[in-house]
């Protein structure tokens, strides 16, 4: 990973000249970039050591460098002025080779990127500190298509002029906010009386408070935006900062009724049009116009929320604004077994030998058209050993042969801090890929939901990282899921018709709720993809780096690994800064629509304030 640069300070303009004000502050940045490096081929490979590369499906895979400026909350951006150095020319024989992933619909670019820089404003927490951020990308070269050369300069001087206002954000009563069902109230006091005993200031309400207006008067459209709005209230008037949601479907039989509402988004990438996004009730605010307004994720006010599809697109600021979990319980056992859980790790977990191991499980994850034949998987499994360098890493590999579900159980039954599963998904199953016996891809069953009650870990409970498709599709039930595979068997395998489904076997629930829900053992708490999750392959960049660890959903995981390693042992908090980190890196200008979509499907089941390691 590369080195991330930042600024700490305690109607938006982009000109082309620097000006000056009076009773204003300003921040003054300097890009400075080497000659580029062409390597001119059947396309051309533009290369420069040490700077990061646009990977937008269908653009042209050109550098930049990034640097991030933290601000207080109550700052006002008045503009930004940037000034470019001397421009240079060279003309080339070939077109600049572009990322080409599966989904990419191709690119109609005639100068790309359309400007030197580009900027995104966003409102949202540095350490449990709200902030401003002002994520800067600068570009050394533009591509000019039809006339076949690029521009480049050798700097690009940056000038950020802004006032200090008043904070809206001064009442502090609160840490932590449990928003639940008035069936589980009971349940969860002794999870409340835990948590005050270790100095988390904690409320507890349920949807019918929200909605009855027995704290603040109600607002929005439907349920999820009224508890969003209520959460609005909670940070200004309570000064909360973690919020829990206890509540999934009112039935794992049959149901789509919800006992604390979802938000799905309406992202459409071609292959489905929706999928649940808890992130919604996370990212509060955004910043418009010079000011921080509610963040509704329906900008073009047609009621369809964070819609993407064609040139329907709701503008959002997706930066968390508090840190969110849930624990998606159907039933007061589940809520039992899952509070019992997390108390007695909370209270047991520190200092046990069993915690130092973390187990990883991955093989070929696509196959390689690009012909570097990376293990995708694997690589990641390996970076994630590298991170967690003081513990021991249990492999479960393709390569090595071992990959099963007895090696997957007993590997887990042992007790260990993380899991970290990087392949394929489903609903209620994850699995591995061989692409050399198969050049198509033979999937290897690695572990479902039926096998979790197998592995009895007690209260060895680790925090798992599955890395796949739909793995934490939390809408699950058995009569979905059983409908949906008799469908497959009948029209795609009977009649010969194409059917598109996430099921292979039919489960009342996801594997990353199973996981946690699970009375005698399974996982503290799990991260997974609420829909289809994206990886890539080869080396387009050209870095000497695989590009599978450097970009969309395991960048996201390793850095999740990467902000633990340097200290934050808070889940929540962890979760909420690899999200706010990858928005900085990724989401700076122009947004793609995968990168959107990665951050909003990747969802935390579990306590948002849990302690990773236990208290002392």
């Amino acid at each position: 990973m590369k080195k991330i640069f930042i600024v700490v300070l305690g109607a938006f303009l982009v000109t082309t000249a620097f000006a000056s004000m009076s009773n204003e502050k300003k921040i003054s940045i300097e890009f400075s970039f080497d000659e580029p490096i062409l390597v001119e081929e059947e396309k051309t490979n533009v290369l420069m050591e040490g700077k990061e590369y646009i990977m937008q499906a269908g653009k042209p895979i050109l550098p930049y460098e990034n640097k991030l400026i933290i601000l207080p909350i109550n700052t006002k951006i008045e503009k930004i002025d940037f000034r470019i150095g001397n421009e240079r020319e060279i003309k080339i024989n070939s077109p600049i080779a572009t990322f080409e992933p599966e989904w990419s619909k191709g690119s109609d670019e005639k100068i790309f990127p359309e400007n030197w820089i580009s900027y995104n404003i966003g409102v949202g927490l540095n350490n449990g500190e709200r902030v401003i951020f002002v994520s800067i990308n600068a570009y050394p070269l533009r591509y000019i298509v039809e006339e076949k050369k690029i521009i480049y300069v050798d700097n690009i001087d940056v000038e950020v002029s802004y006032r200090m206002g008043s904070n809206l954000f001064t009442n502090d009563a609160f840490d932590l906010l449990i928003i639940t069902h008035k069936n589980f109230v009971e349940e969860l006091q002794p999870l409340v009386e835990h948590k005050e005993s270790y100095g988390l200031r904690t409320k507890m309400v349920t949807t019918d408070e929200i909605y009855g207006g027995t704290y603040f008067s109600p607002e929005g459209r439907d349920d999820a935006e009224k508890v969003k709005y209520f959460i609005k209230n909670a940070i200004e008037e309570w000064g909360i900062k973690y919020v829990m949601l206890v509540g999934g479907l009112s039935s794992p039989i049959k149901s789509e009724t919800w006992l604390v509402p979802t938000r799905d988004s309406n992202l459409d990438d071609g292959s489905e049009s929706n999928y649940t996004a808890d992130l919604y009730f996370a990212d509060i605010y955004k910043y418009e116009n010079g000011s921080i307004v509610f963040d509704d994720w329906d900008s073009n006010g047609n009621g369809i929320f964070a819609e993407w599809k064609g040139m329907k697109v709701d503008k959002r600021d997706f930066y968390p604004d508090v840190y969110v979990g849930r624990l998606a319980c159907r039933s007061e056992k589940e809520v039992i077994d899952v509070v019992n859980k997390i108390i007695n790790y909370e209270k047991n977990a520190y200092g046990n030998e069993w915690f130092k191991r973390v187990v990883l499980v991955g093989g070929d994850t696509f196959n390689d058209i690009s012909g570097n034949n990376y293990y995708e998987g694997e690589i990641a499994n390996q970076k994630v050993a590298e991170i967690l360098n003081d513990f021991e890493a249990v492999k479960i590999w393709w390569s090595e042969g071992n990959v099963n579900q007895k090696n997957v159980v007993n590997a887990i039954k042992q007790g260990c801090g993380f899991v970290h599963l990087s392949g394929h998904g489903s609903p209620e199953a994850w699995f591995v890929k061989d692409f050399v016996q198969n050049p198509h891809g033979k999937y290897i069953w690695a572990l479902d939901v039926y096998h979790i009650p197998m592995i009895k870990n007690g209260e060895k409970l680790p925090i798992v990282i599955i890395g796949g498709c739909h793995n934490s599709m939390i809408n699950t039930s058995l009569y979905k899921s059983t409908t949906d595979v008799i469908k497959t068997i009948i029209i795609k395998y009977i009649l010969g018709k194409p059917y598109q489904t996430w099921y292979w076997l039919p489960s009342p629930e996801c594997m990353g709720w199973w996981f946690v829900k699970e009375p005698s053992g399974g996982a503290i708490a799990t991260f997974g993809c609420t829909g289809l999750g994206y990886g890539t392959i080869g080396d387009d960049d050209k870095d000497g780096i695989p590009d599978c660890i450097q970009y969309l959903l395991t960048w996201l995981e390793l850095r999740f690994f990467e902000v633990y390693k340097n200290g934050n042992d808070i889940l929540g908090k962890a979760w909420g800064t690899a999200i706010t980190d990858y928005i900085n890196r990724f989401m700076t200008g122009r947004i793609d629509q995968t990168d959107a979509k990665t951050v909003e499907e990747w969802i935390l089941l579990g306590d948002p304030t849990l302690k990773i390691g236990g208290y002392m």
